[in-house]
């Protein structure tokens, strides 16, 4: 199976706001950026969107190591949350939907098809490829919002 190392990031200008996505995709010496933007949306979608969007640009199913700044989405899988929801019809604890309910779905049916591995980094410190995501994610907000 091959191993493959993906670095993710979101950003939001607003929170609700133009938002956008990165991701650094790194495979036997390879690496493939790719980014995105939406114009209203939240930093935990696109922090979600990220990791979708780069497992979804894989063409077999592989063995993945995916470094995330974003406590939300690497805790819900490393503590099991996604699973719980998933079981409850992603009704939290407390009786309310799970946010972003369709991201979380996609999220896990990808994460069936190959082998995930989520790693916690610091955001904004001095990991390479999170700095790297972070302006591809932010170059995404300002080439939306020039276009607007």
């Amino acid at each position: 199976m091959k191993r493959v190392i993906l670095y993710t990031d979101g950003a939001c200008s607003g929170n609700p706001g133009a938002g956008g996505w990165g991701a650094v995709l790194m495979f036997n010496g390879f690496e493939k950026r790719i980014s995105g933007a939406e114009r209203s949306t939240t930093n935990n979608r696109m922090e979600l969107t990220a990791v979708i969007e780069g497992l979804k640009c894989l063409k077999e199913p592989c063995e993945v190591t995916v470094y995330s700044d974003s406590a939300y989405t690497v805790n819900a899988f490393i503590n099991g949350w996604v699973y719980g929801w998933e079981k409850s019809g992603y009704i939290k604890s407390d009786n309310k939907p799970v946010l972003n309910e369709d991201l979380w779905r996609e999220l896990l049916a990808l994460t069936r098809v190959h082998r995930v591995n989520f790693i916690k980094v610091k955001g904004h410190a001095d990991n390479e490829y999170n700095n790297i995501c972070d302006k591809l994610a932010t170059d995404a907000v300002k080439n939306l919002k020039s276009e607007l």
